[in-house]
């Protein structure tokens, strides 16, 4: 089967998944029913792209433990960019009729380069701070940090009951990181700061990718995205050691990674961010370590004592809370 043959399979699949659940506007349905409904089904979206981002820890475990983390993370985004790029090409080739809508270059060099960024600071803080704290400080200030600069930068005000669901999950996610790991990597000033950058840098993703899902397509928005800040990134694999992607099994992780836990999630979140605001997405992909919590109990045979159960339950419920708002 041919390369085009291949995407055209993956194109007429996406195609079919969005008409399932694409949501129009109709004279027959009331105008509060439509909003419902975009409503949970972007949450749906939202919460399917966090769980696929939460099978990274172990895939990763499962068919790169000796790989690079820089190195994964940059050639997770060079698979998963040039293949969302080609897909929406596919998919734009089909379509001639309608004129393409030109690119605004500041919120897509800065979606790019937050996208980027993130890889670096996240993988920076970890090495200073331990696994345990940068991820529960990256993760964990992502929800606030957006919420702030979606009010800032796109008016959208936070309201009591999205603070209250927020600060709920945060704080079920920093008992579930912390009763996940023993690491208790001293907490280096640098490493904070450069795990609060990450969080910076996902948040400040988002907030650009609204404005580019306001005119374009997720697939094209996520594969141009990701395309350029593989191009960012391209020279740290240089650096590092790639001797991993000569072996098969790593080199099938590398394409799980890639093709789902990149490309697909992030268009299930690109989709999700269209329909739903900005603060309320961020906190949704909370799922992400509940998930990956879940997966290393099932699969991987890990423990999580009481506390990370609590913290489940905490995610849930703001989840829940902020679902319903």
């Amino acid at each position: 089967m041919s390369t085009k043959a291949i995407f055209d399979v993956l194109g007429n699949w996406f195609m079919f998944i969005k008409k399932k659940i694409a949501i129009r506007d109709s004279a027959d349905v009331p105008n509060t029913a439509h909003a419902q409904n975009k409503h949970w089904v972007g949450i749906a979206l939202v919460l399917l792209a966090a769980m696929l981002w939460g099978t990274t820890g172990t895939v990763r475990a499962l068919t790169l433990a000796d790989a690079p983390s820089l190195a994964v993370g940059a050639m997770r985004m060079v698979i998963g960019g040039l293949a969302l790029l080609a897909l929406a090409t596919l998919r734009r080739s089909d379509n001639q009729q309608t004129p393409a809508p030109s690119w605004a270059k500041r919120p897509l060099l800065g979606a790019s380069a937050c996208m980027a960024a993130y890889q670096l600071f996240f993988f920076a803080g970890v090495r200073l701070t331990g696994v345990a704290a940068g991820t529960v400080i990256t993760i964990g200030s992502a929800p606030v940090l957006a919420g702030l600069l979606a009010w800032l930068l796109r008016g959208e005000r936070p309201t009591a009951r999205w603070w209250v669901a927020t600060c709920m999950a945060v704080l079920g996610c920093i008992l579930l990181g912390t009763a996940q790991s023993a690491d208790a990597g001293a907490l280096n000033p640098l490493g904070i700061v450069l795990a609060l950058g990450a969080g910076a840098s996902y948040a400040l993703y988002a907030v650009f990718s609204k404005q580019l899902l306001a005119q374009h397509s997720a697939p094209a928005v996520a594969g141009w995205v990701f395309s350029i800040g593989a191009l960012f990134l391209l020279p740290i694999l240089f650096f590092q050691d790639v001797q991993w992607l000569t072996e098969p099994r790593s080199l099938l992780g590398a394409f799980i990674l890639g093709l789902f836990a990149t490309a697909l999630a992030y268009t299930f979140f690109s989709e999700g961010l269209k329909r739903i605001n900005i603060g309320t997405a961020v906190t949704l992909s909370l799922m992400e370590p509940v998930t990956a919590g879940i997966l290393a109990v099932t699969l991987l045979h890990e423990t999580l004592p009481l506390q990370g159960w609590l913290g489940v339950g905490l995610v849930f419920a703001g989840m829940i809370a902020v679902s319903s708002e």
